[in-house]
């Protein structure tokens, strides 16, 4: 009988994975230190983003979606 492969459990909580298929990710610089970063730098980094298509293709990988 042939083990199943595992996704990588790293990966798996930190990108999703729209329904057409793009990857999204949360933004960097939010967890500690913000006071003396800039509103609008902390704002925009609460929204997340598309990642690009190149490491879209090596998340999909550790997710095991290709």
């Amino acid at each position: 009988m042939k083990q199943k492969l595992k996704s990588r459990r790293g990966a798996k909580k930190r990108f999703k994975v729209t329904g057409t298929g793009k990857v999204r990710a949360a933004k960097s610089n939010r967890r500690h230190i913000l006071s003396p970063k800039p509103h609008k730098r902390k704002r925009q980094a609460r929204k997340g983003l598309t990642l690009n298509k190149t490491d879209a293709k090596n998340v999909k990988r550790l997710l095991l979606e290709l």
